[in-house]
């Protein structure tokens, strides 16, 4: 399937996951319990708004210093960051969860990763550099909040990824807001915007009739009938 031009991206990206999520469940195609991390990973800065794009994938540990023949140089992984179309949303496993140690992410990778097209990161790993992440505006997801980066390295890149019970693959649509980070399945993003429109309509009705002076209980079970 092919990618969401950026019209189409950004569009999509305006919309809070909350109705996202409640817009894919009207296609079928995976169940309810499935698309989302879990609550462990959270918004470091909410008050960023909605971050979205293409997954770009690795794996990291900081217990222990890489052997030599396990150090990936991040020239290699600059190009492979690269590779992924923008806007980029940097996903890291951290292998040292849930007992995490140190953080990949701070004021320089931030700025290193925002200058190569990356909006943000999702992690079940830490980040730190708090007020200097902020400033940059570089959305970050995790589980933790780290004082130091320990011997954090690069185990390896390009892989499916699963982080806060969700599985990643490199390229997929990531979104994620104050309410938590889940993936849009390609072949329905697109089509995504209309849906939400269509569940908020239904919506819209129940709300509005339980705001009206001609609410009745009897009217309310009508309207959900067959919805819940």
């Amino acid at each position: 399937m092919a990618d969401l031009t950026r019209q189409q991206l950004d569009t999509l990206g305006k919309i809070q996951t909350c109705a996202v999520a409640n817009a894919i469940e009207t296609f079928d195609v995976m169940p309810r319990n499935q698309g989302f991390m879990r609550p462990a990973v959270r918004s470091i800065f909410p008050g960023l708004g909605s971050m979205i794009g293409y997954a770009v994938t690795g794996v990291i540990s900081a217990k222990t210093p890489p052997t030599s023949h396990m150090r990936i140089p991040r020239s290699e992984w600059v190009d492979y960051v690269l590779s992924v179309p923008e806007p980029r949303v940097i996903m890291l496993q951290d292998l040292d969860y849930p007992d995490v140690l140190g953080s990949f992410w701070g004021e320089v990778q931030s700025n290193v990763h925002q200058a190569l097209g990356c909006v943000g990161t999702v992690t079940d790993g830490g980040v730190r550099d708090l007020d200097e992440m902020r400033e940059a505006g570089f959305f970050a997801f995790a589980t933790e909040v780290l004082v130091s980066h320990a011997y954090v390295h690069i185990v390896e890149y390009g892989v499916p990824v699963t982080i806060g019970g969700l599985t990643v693959s490199p390229g997929d649509i990531v979104m994620g807001d104050q309410h938590g980070v889940l993936t849009v399945p390609k072949d329905i993003a697109a089509d995504i915007p209309k849906a939400v429109e269509e569940v908020e309509k239904g919506e819209r009705r129940i709300i509005d009739f339980c705001r009206s002076s001609s609410f009745t209980s009897e009217g309310l079970k009508e309207l959900l009938a067959g919805r819940y």
